[in-house]
């Protein structure tokens, strides 16, 4: 049987428009959110890219709901394997660990913090696109000021993969570097 949620999945498409009409309906029906993060790690699911989407619109607005799912959400990051997903996926990371070390709405465990750590490095380390590298970077060099040994593990691998890669992501290397110094 299909949800609402899933029948509303159907008609998203990349549109930014589109998208925050789709965040739209989940900030209005707070009730289908624990639904949308199934749904972005049912990797079998053929809408999980979409729920992606959508989700890091509604984490714009209410990153704070994540809060009771960060076990999951966490724990589970590491079966994305889709780049539709990935991107939006390490962009919520980047926000998360952004208002952890606020304090503002987010605490995660060290447990969800090392989950998102590994995670983050395998984007950098694996054939992912530029976008969700620079997420990474960025997620990583913020984690770095907490744990001493990222940010010379985050300079050795900018350093190494440096030459090999596009201008988008030799500008955040060389920001996250001239940062790392």
């Amino acid at each position: 049987m299909s949800s609402e949620l899933q029948k509303n999945l159907d008609y998203v498409n990349a549109y930014r428009e589109n998208r925050l009409k789709g965040a739209q309906t989940i900030l209005e029906n707070p009730d289908y959110f624990p639904e949308l993060i199934s749904i972005c790690f049912d990797i079998h699911d053929k809408n999980t890219h979409k729920a992606c989407w959508i989700l890091e619109f509604v984490s714009y607005e209410k990153l704070e709901w994540l809060q009771p799912h960060l076990d999951f959400f966490c724990s589970n990051l590491k079966k994305l394997k889709d780049e539709s997903s990935i991107r939006p996926i390490a962009k919520i990371c980047q926000l998360l660990i952004i208002s952890h070390y606020k304090k503002t709405d987010i605490t995660l465990s060290e447990t969800q913090l090392q989950d998102i750590i590994e995670t983050n490095f395998d984007w950098l380390i694996t054939d992912t696109k530029v976008a969700a590298k620079a997420y990474s970077m960025r997620t990583l060099h913020i984690l770095g000021k907490y744990y001493d040994w990222i940010h010379p593990e985050l300079q050795i691998i900018l350093t190494k993969d440096y030459a090999n890669h596009t201008a988008a992501y030799k500008a955040v290397a060389r920001e996250v570097l001239k940062k790392i110094k």
